[in-house]
């Protein structure tokens, strides 16, 4: 029987990639508190422990997912906001970022993540679990450990390639590793998806109840994300590219009533539908009592100013009426500019239910910034707790990435850029009549800039399309190809001190 991710919280303590202790065995390293690997070997229930220990771990990493997926982007930059900036994503989004000024050390903490699911993947099929669960969650570490290094991948480039676990550390020589080459992590990440796939055969069940198991069909959608980014950068080209469409074409082939677009665009997220939502290929997993989202509280109110804005230039209604017990300190906006453009259409779904425009409570009711509340969650009494599970892939991707499949194929996008489009706006949807790549690319880009807010996949998107479309979206003097910003993030001085093996991102 499949346990429960989240009745089990806990999670795995990483081995530091830069240790500095000498013969050290693995379990000598975790707390008393986590489970051995040891005892994992011969308890079946504690082998089940370190395999939810790394979707808690997993969760654990939603904020940076986030961050590196949109902060970067044009959507929140140069906001509107009524409290001091964030400095974090002040950094991303202005690309204030540079050899001494580094945004995240240490690889953002992924390789305790990585070294984790490595532990995983070499336990389970020696542990008592029942063979056919093993190679299911044994699929499944596979998938995630695909998922994470993309996501290096498209960060830094290059990084370090690590798919075995730590047993000994006899000397801090020993932890010393260079980075591979772009291409040779892109092989690691295809062959983990090919590994993840067979694995799994040819059962593409998505999880009962809450979609928050890595799955075949998040598998196969990450595959045609990854091919079609090494198609546009890595040289992969109208190869790659059909290998994206050919994958998509099977995830579509799948679509019914298990799996398809939500009509309501509100209930993707909506916390009191997350039992089989036909939506949701893979999610992340919150609930009350066990954890809930705290990565979105820059973009919410603190309840005292709450008082004092209103949703409508008017009076009322006060946020603090609507949401009488969210907190948070507003801190990250959307500018002006970005506010009229989602809004100027009052008939897509999305804007709505994606985010609110607070004014000030009083004439002239100017625009005070926007709360976020597409992951605003419940309320419990007088609490409101943020248990909106947070989608790393969904149906809607899968069109999406459809449409620019065909589209850097030379082919009709429309039946993909339709549906999203008659989902968004019903009756009144704009019908898109297919035109020249470079148009056909940016009506995708639009639909993902409305589809995906605060979802971490704008920037992904950008990046995916082509430098190009980068430049177009972002302000030149923050990104362009005269700036010393870079696409992809530099490493810490301190971590090329602790490994003399690293070298720095190219361009700084």
């Amino acid at each position: 029987m499949r346990l429960n991710i989240l009745s089990f919280l806990i999670g795995l303590a990483g081995i530091a990639l830069f240790s500095t202790s000498c013969k050290r065995m693995l379990d000598e390293v975790m707390p008393q508190d986590r489970i051995s690997k040891s005892l994992a070997l011969t308890d079946a229930g504690a082998a089940q422990t370190l395999y939810a220990g790394v979707y808690s771990q997993f969760r654990s990493n939603v904020g940076t997912f986030f961050n590196l997926g949109e902060m970067r982007s044009d959507i929140w930059a140069d906001g509107i906001f009524t409290e001091s900036v964030d400095g974090t994503a002040l950094q991303l989004y202005t690309h204030n970022i540079s050899a001494l000024n580094v945004p995240y050390g240490n690889w953002a903490g992924f390789y305790n993540l990585i070294y984790n699911i490595n532990n995983v993947i070499d336990v389970l099929p020696k542990s008592p679990i029942v063979a056919a669960t093993s190679q299911r969650e044994v699929a499944e570490m596979y998938g995630l450990r695909a998922y994470i290094y993309y996501i290096m991948l498209k960060t830094w480039g290059g990084v370090p390639i690590s798919t075995t676990p730590v047993i000994t550390i006899n000397n801090a020589e020993e932890t010393y590793k260079a980075r591979s080459t772009p291409d040779s992590v892109m092989l690691q990440i295809k062959s983990d998806i090919e590994k993840s796939l067979e694995l799994f055969g040819s059962s593409n069940a998505i999880s009962t109840g809450n979609r928050v198991f890595w799955n075949r069909v998040a598998s196969l959608v990450l595959k045609s994300d990854v091919y079609l980014w090494s198609g546009t950068h890595m040289g992969g080209g109208n190869a790659d590219f059909t290998i994206a469409k050919n994958t998509l074409q099977e995830v579509m082939n799948l679509q019914g009533s298990t799996l398809q677009l939500q009509t309501n665009y509100a209930h993707i997220f909506d916390p009191t539908r997350k039992n089989n939502n036909p939506e949701l290929i893979f999610a992340v997993n919150y609930e009350l009592g066990q954890a809930t989202q705290g990565a979105f509280g820059a973009f919410l109110v603190n309840n005292i100013q709450a008082s004092g804005l209103s949703f409508a230039k008017a009076p009322t209604p006060t946020v603090s009426s609507v949401y009488p017990y969210v907190g948070g300190a507003n801190r990250v906006g959307m500018s002006q500019v970005t506010i009229d453009k989602l809004t100027a259409d009052a008939s897509d779904q999305r804007i709505p239910n994606s985010f609110r425009v607070m004014y000030a409570a009083a004439e002239p009711f100017a625009t005070r910034g926007v709360m976020l509340t597409k992951f605003i969650g419940t309320t419990s009494g007088t609490t409101q707790v943020y248990n909106n599970d947070y989608p790393i892939y969904r149906y809607a991707d899968v069109l999406l990435l459809m449409a620019e499949a065909k589209t850097k194929l030379s082919e009709d996008p429309s039946s993909e850029i339709n549906q999203i489009r008659t989902r968004a706006y019903g009756a009144a949807a704009p019908t898109f009549t297919n035109g020249t790549v470079s148009d056909n690319m940016n009506v995708i880009l639009e639909e993902y800039l409305r589809e995906f807010i605060g979802e971490g996949k704008r920037w992904w998107a950008l990046r995916r399309a082509g430098d190009s479309y980068v430049y177009s979206a972002i302000r030149p003097s923050y990104l362009s190809p005269t700036t010393t910003a870079k696409m992809l993030l530099p490493i810490s001085l301190g971590m090329m001190n602790n490994d003399p093996l690293l070298k720095q991102t190219p361009g700084y």
